[in-house]
């Protein structure tokens, strides 16, 4: 290698050359073995070469330092390194040991985080609600109450069902009290019997399972209604279909679709029969399958001509012998209270065998 050009010569203060070194300099022996040294200025953490990305092995990049040792030419390096085939995953902090992920925007892991919130109040509210729909005291469904009703009839006693003492407060002419007293239980039966020809065949579509009855006196013993329950073998909705036809086409109205009175032998009662018949009522309940009424007459037996249903027989103004007598508020006041009486002896035996 020339040290200097021959103008640098022209100007030396010296006209020969200095001597040559006896030895030449030692250098220091190249460490092939030894990894390139990280650069002082380093912004940052370097990957070693031999440890694959993304399962894509990295080329070794060749350090200056060692180029220059070793005199091989450094190809100039790129003002912006090649981008990899496949984006490199962006780790956690070193030692975590985890792959690291792309950040999500604060606004999608805001959305993210209310999901997961609503989501989980649904399930919480979702859950809320079965265990207080399966909790003790809760209400039956009508499917449980129509199967119950339909056993509950010879379960029920017969003073839950029929009390000896009836208490009407207003039920009477004029808001006044009645009082009625219990005079005879019916066997239960079958419907046969129980009803006219034309109110038996309106009742037939919702079946007849069991049919129980009682009759009563007022406290003059100068009027006398039977009351009866009818259980029958309908659904819901055979109920419903039932009740709305008597309302659309007031049959409970119609004197030819009357109930029978239960003319118990040796009592106040024992003279009633089909013409002693003054007033009735007819209730049909959806949501159990029974159908509760009454029908009333005179105690001495004497024979109406005239009779009217409860409806009509206790509106202001009516002047009929039911009316006036106050038959049409016994048999409203009577069929009233056997029903509330129903409905709370039907809740305690549901409760009790559920």
């Amino acid at each position: 290698m020339q040290v200097s050009t021959d103008a640098e010569q022209a100007h030396s203060p010296h006209d020969t050359p200095p001597p040559r070194p006896a030895h030449p300099p030692r250098t220091a022996p190249e460490r092939a073995s030894a990894p390139p040294s990280r650069p002082a200025n380093a912004p940052g953490f370097t990957p070693d070469p031999e440890t694959p990305v993304l399962g894509v092995r990295a080329k070794a990049p060749f350090s200056r330092g060692t180029a220059e040792a070793s005199g091989t030419r450094v190809p100039p390096q790129p003002s912006t390194p090649p981008r990899p085939s496949v984006p490199p995953r962006t780790g956690a902090p070193f030692g975590n040991g985890r792959p690291g992920g792309r950040r999500r925007p604060p606004s999608r892991t805001a959305a993210a985080a209310a999901s997961l919130v609503l989501g989980l109040g649904l399930l919480g509210g979702a859950a809320a609600g079965s265990w207080l729909g399966d909790a003790p005291g809760a209400q039956p469904s009508t499917a449980d109450t129509y199967a119950h009703a339909r056993s509950a009839w010879h379960s029920i006693p017969v003073d839950d069902l029929f009390p000896r003492t009836l208490r009407g407060k207003g039920e009477g002419p004029g808001g006044a009290d009645r009082v009625w007293t219990r005079i005879a239980v019916a066997p239960d039966s079958s419907c046969g019997g129980g009803f006219d020809p034309l109110l038996a065949k309106a009742l037939a579509p919702v079946g007849c399972k069991r049919l129980v009855r009682a009759t009563y006196t007022d406290a003059t013993s100068t009027s006398v209604t039977t009351v009866g329950v009818l259980i029958t073998t309908s659904g819901p909705a055979g109920m419903r279909a039932l009740q709305q036809r008597f309302v659309t086409e007031k049959l409970d109205e119609r004197t030819d679709l009357m109930p029978r009175a239960y003319a118990a032998k040796g009592t106040a009662a024992a003279g009633f029969d089909d013409d002693q018949r003054a007033s009735w009522r007819i209730r049909i309940l959806t949501d159990a399958p029974a159908v509760i009424y009454t029908v009333t007459g005179f105690a001495d037996g004497r024979e109406v001509t005239d009779p009217q249903s409860a409806g009509e027989a206790t509106q202001r103004g009516a002047t009929s012998a039911p009316a006036q007598s106050g038959l049409g508020n016994d048999a409203r006041g009577i069929a009233d209270a056997i029903e509330s009486g129903f409905r709370r002896a039907l809740a305690a035996f549901t409760e009790t065998t559920s």
